[in-house]
């Protein structure tokens, strides 16, 4: 059974725990408004100093700061095949920009999936990494996101003013 770590940082959206194994970067939970099942992983020790969640910080903070508008970190994926697809289409939405549930739908081969898209966008281990945020509605409305909508748009407006 792998085993996972778990570190927590301060950030302009508020705490988020990271947690990771040797394999990469298994999640990222927005500590305050985390509902409880959405990414059912075991956080496991606390470990400040691990390689993994001291990268994942790093880039973080850079993200965060303006300086860094991609990610380089090994990914530790835990989720249904369909979802890692989903994910992974995430990972390709560039910086500053957005993609609609249905465009990631037939993006990934299933042009009839933008629900199903929704569904798995909604169990994002990485947000941030995995830009969740980026994903709108048909009209550009925002729609859910595990650390909040005013928390999605704070993170659009950012990167809109550093595109």
């Amino acid at each position: 059974m792998k085993r996972y770590v778990h570190k927590t940082m301060q950030s302009p959206v508020g705490r988020l725990k990271l947690i990771g194994s040797g394999a990469g970067l298994a999640a990222i939970l927005w500590d305050a408004d985390e509902r409880k099942g959405r990414v059912r992983i075991d956080p496991g020790e606390e470990h400040q100093t691990h390689p993994v969640l001291r990268k994942a910080e790093t880039q973080l903070n850079e993200y965060f700061t303006g300086k860094r508008k991609t990610f380089s970190l090994k990914l530790d994926l835990i989720g249904t095949a369909f979802q890692k697809k989903v994910w992974r289409a995430l990972l390709k939405i560039p910086f500053g920009e957005t993609r609609t549930y249905a465009e990631i739908a037939r993006t990934i081969g299933h042009p009839n999936a933008a629900r199903a898209v929704g569904a798995a966008n909604g169990k994002n281990p990485i947000s941030v990494i995995a830009p969740c945020h980026r994903l709108v509605g048909s009209t550009g409305a925002l729609r859910g996101f595990a650390g909040g909508l005013e928390t999605k748009a704070n993170l659009l407006r950012m990167e809109a003013d550093r595109h």
